[in-house]
């Protein structure tokens, strides 16, 4: 078994975790004292909760990612509009509590449960289902300063990866060169107190969209043969899966190649990797990658690659749309090869998965595709 990771400072990882959940619990006490000092004091309790919207994210071109802005909003316990929320974040906060003096954690799932009960005297329960839950999670993440690993609480498992590294995962050596046709799960908190790099022999790290595509490129043994890391996401990918690319970029300077349908969504996904996204812009200077590059697949490859009309799959009026939307995104609106890639995706009138490129060969995505990208550098940034 590995050696406990030591503090750059000098300190154990162990006493860095303390510190670290001792601020937490006593960022927690400090909100809960500020409610208990205004009802003392005959004032109207008030939590201040920054925004998460559209209207309070900023796009910081120097840095290139999507931050939050300072804009807040105040949940106030006599507004009947705002009652229910503000009793939900004094909940969960209470409960996060709980799980840090404990040292245990819990699923986003696990949150919701622990904290549902039917309020006394009446028929109305604490949370309606769990997207209520969770959005207060984020609450809590975005006033208390924390992550959510920090509030000791984590998601579903998301997101697979095999290649040339060896990381240590809670003290246990895991070799990603020996992992099979399944591959490592990707596991929702991937922070260094929990996932370390032992040895990297890597170039880059080659990230696809779905899982079907990942199975070609590892069963061709794709890594093997151009020295890299395979990750997939599962579609939208995890925070986890954000952040364990984010950390392979910059911990072990790895370029991150991201192969992702032709389609609004695959570009959205793509947004989200670079920039970040706005509900989580809070988390961008943690999560986005600006470095990132979108190899495939391309509208060009239609006509590139000699596709027949069997793989066009036409856009509909929400495709469209969602597509004209994302080509006002700042960081896409001044970029020529953006505007070009999806103005000529909505002209063809269609989009394309990447399992499309099966129907020229199958294998030939693994083959030809993708190491001619990665040779003629063939990408859009």
């Amino acid at each position: 078994m590995a050696k406990k990771p030591a503090d750059p400072k000098g300190g154990s990882l162990t006493t860095r975790i303390k510190e670290r959940d001792a601020r937490t619990r006593n960022r927690i006490v400090d909100l809960a004292d500020a409610v208990a000092e205004k009802a003392l004091a005959m004032r109207e309790p008030k939590i201040e909760i920054p925004i998460r919207a559209k209207s309070n994210t900023i796009w910081n071109k120097k840095q290139r990612v999507l931050q939050m802005g300072q804009a807040t909003s105040e949940r106030e316990l006599f507004n009947l509009n705002q009652a229910k929320q503000f009793m939900q974040t004094c909940l969960h906060a209470s409960s996060i509590k709980d799980l840090i003096g404990a040292e245990k954690t819990l699923s986003l799932r696990g949150m919701f449960y622990k904290g549902l009960h039917t309020v006394a005297g009446t028929k109305e329960k604490t949370f309606t289902d769990q997207d209520e839950s969770d959005g207060i999670l984020e609450d809590l993440e975005v006033s208390l300063g924390a992550l959510r690993e920090e509030l000791h609480i984590f998601a579903k498992k998301k997101g697979t990866m095999i290649g040339n590294i060896t990381i240590i995962d809670s003290g246990d050596e895991i070799d990603c060169r020996r992992m099979g046709s399944g591959g490592y799960a990707i596991p929702s908190i991937v922070e260094p107190d929990v996932i370390q790099f032992k040895k990297c022999d890597a170039k880059f790290v080659l990230h696809v969209e779905k899982d079907t595509v990942w199975g070609r490129f590892n069963e061709d043994k794709f890594w093997q043969k151009h020295n890299c890391i395979l990750t997939e996401g599962g579609g939208q990918p995890s925070r986890g899966v954000r952040r364990l690319l984010q950390r392979l970029n910059t911990e072990l300077n790895l370029p991150i190649y991201c192969l992702l349908d032709c389609d609004p969504w695959g570009h959205y996904i793509f947004s989200v990797i670079k920039q970040g996204s706005i509900s989580l812009a809070f988390e961008s200077n943690r999560l986005a990658i600006p470095e990132a590059k979108f190899i495939g697949v391309r509208s060009k490859d239609y006509k590139e690659c000699g596709l027949t009309d069997d793989v066009q799959i036409a856009l509909n009026d929400n495709d469209t749309k969602r597509a004209k939307e994302i080509a006002a995104y700042p960081w896409f609106a001044e970029h020529k090869g953006w505007q070009k890639e999806i103005d000529l995706m909505l002209k063809n009138g269609f989009k394309m998965e990447v399992e499309s490129l099966i129907t020229k060969d199958i294998s030939y995505v693994t083959e030809e595709y993708v190491p001619q990208r990665l040779k003629a550098k063939d990408w859009l940034e």
